[in-house]
């Protein structure tokens, strides 16, 4: 067995996990979907959401479909988002008390996301968490988005940390599988809408129920004591 020491860094997703986005998210796809033609119901379009644009639109085009509107299909659905479903996003409960408690313990705080750089930056504004993170990655720094691990290796090399130094903390399968192939162990959190066993069967270590229930058992959660993996 590897021996883990104490954590260095918390890696926080963004998305279900801090802000309550994900139905919003999932909305802005399915009407994107449907506007280019293809019927894609809301439950569907939701249980892609964790993942970038570059790994969604596959799952519901052909890669003829891809080179003919996939771009300006995702386009749309930015632009969508951003009118119509950004204003509505709000954080999670404890989000701030959180972070700071983690910031407390000495921990080193980086996100690591799969919207674009312009969502993470007003994402940070709403929660009001901008000025404790100590980096922020997002789309725009990767070539492939989650559940490819590109992000989390960005984020570690940033840091000048191993993969075991860290937690993830992210609530759909994606993050835990992204995570887990850089040897990141993961908290899901139940607040983005994924179940306890998804999240389990895809790595996670540890569950709550959210950033406040994490907050409230800060003490006893990976995030504060030594683990073995």
């Amino acid at each position: 067995m590897e021996n883990r020491k104490l954590p260095k860094a918390a890696i926080f997703d963004l998305d279900g996990t801090l802000l309550d986005s994900v139905d919003l998210h999932a909305l802005a796809w399915q009407e994107a979907m449907l506007k280019f033609g293809h019927n894609v119901s809301f439950e569907q379009a939701r249980s892609q959401i964790g993942k970038g644009g570059d790994k969604l639109i596959p799952v519901f085009l052909s890669a003829d479909e891809q080179r003919d509107h996939g771009k300006e299909l995702e386009e749309w659905r930015g632009n969508r988002f951003k009118t119509e479903y950004l204003p509505l996003v709000r954080p999670f409960s404890a989000v701030p008390d959180l972070l700071r408690r983690v910031r407390y313990a000495g921990l080193r705080i980086a996100v690591a996301s799969s919207a674009k750089k312009d969502e993470v930056e007003k994402y940070l504004e709403i929660a009001d968490i901008t000025e404790l993170m100590e980096l922020t990655t997002s789309s725009d720094d990767v070539e492939e988005s989650k559940p490819a691990p590109d992000i989390f290796e960005v984020v570690l090399e940033k840091l000048g940390i191993q993969g075991v130094e860290a937690v993830a903390i992210g609530d759909t399968p994606y993050d835990a599988i992204a995570a887990g192939k850089v040897k990141i162990a993961t908290i899901g959190v139940l607040c983005g809408g994924f179940t306890e066993s998804s999240l389990r069967q895809a790595g996670a270590a540890e569950i709550h129920p959210g950033p406040a229930s994490l907050f409230a058992c800060f003490a006893n959660s990976l995030l504060a004591r030594e683990r073995s993996g």
